[in-house]
């Protein structure tokens, strides 16, 4: 299965799907009609998908917003949002943010493959994912503050969850660039490789993943996502549970 539109392509080859940013001519920038294609390859997922894999084609993942069509004054760009109601401009923000949720959601996992650039918008859509594989050469910034903006494509929160709020706060208030192994070394990346390696590690870490039990995997990842916001004695509580539904499940005692 392939798809593609407004400069974003899905490809779903048995469990694994591709969404790979198409506009190599501007770095991938980013629009919102791509943000909305994205939440729509959302709806579009086969059922046995289990990994997909975020990519940008040619040498960078993604410079960020567009900004020649930000300046515009047409649909979605800054002038004309910001004559909308309050309300409406955050719920239209909203709409562009599911682009980038939804790749959150418990039943896949996913896997940004960073090159290059990975700037403002795209350094957020590798943050959307559960795993980042970075080429040596990726650059990463969380730009916005450069434009008087503020990172608003659920970025900011996944941010402080990787690095904690002091490191967070200056990356996002200096919107400086940091390099692969500064993003190593400070959590942001899971696995580090070579340029040319990014395919083949990107390739091995999805094999790895689709290895094990799917609904194994959909506890621990809900386990996991949940536990800083529990107590520990509610995240034992939530380990019990899963192992009981486990247990259950592989004695053919499921529901």
């Amino acid at each position: 299965m392939t798809a593609e539109t407004a400069g974003v392509r899905l490809d779903c080859d048995g469990p694994v799907a591709t969404v790979t940013l198409c506009r190599p001519d501007v770095l991938n920038a980013q629009t919102p009609a791509m943000w909305r294609a994205m939440s729509d390859f959302s709806r579009d997922l086969p059922g046995d998908v289990r990994v997909v894999v975020v990519r940008g084609e040619g040498r960078s993942f993604s410079a960020g917003l567009d900004l020649a069509f930000a300046g515009a004054s047409g649909p979605g760009s800054f002038a004309e949002l910001a004559t909308l109601p309050e309300s409406e401009c955050a719920d239209r923000i909203a709409e562009y943010q599911a682009g980038f949720t939804w790749l959150h959601r418990p039943d896949v996992i996913s896997i940004a493959a960073v090159q290059g650039h990975a700037i403002g918008a795209g350094f957020q859509l590798a943050l959307a994912c559960d795993l980042r594989v970075l080429a040596a050469d990726a650059r990463l910034s969380m730009a916005e503050v450069t434009l008087g903006l503020v990172p608003d494509l659920a970025g900011t929160g996944r941010l402080v969850d990787l690095v904690g709020y002091s490191r967070a706060l200056e990356i996002c208030a200096t919107g400086r660039r940091m390099d692969a192994a500064e993003a190593d070394r400070i959590g942001l990346a899971t696995l580090v490789v070579p340029t040319d390696e990014l395919d083949g590690a990107v390739r091995d870490l999805s094999a790895g993943l689709l290895a094990n039990n799917r609904d194994a995997i959909v506890e621990i990842k809900a386990l996991l996502a949940g536990a800083a916001g529990r107590p520990p004695a509610e995240q034992q509580r939530a380990e019990r549970e899963a192992q009981t539904r486990r247990i259950r499940d592989l004695a053919g005692q499921g529901e």
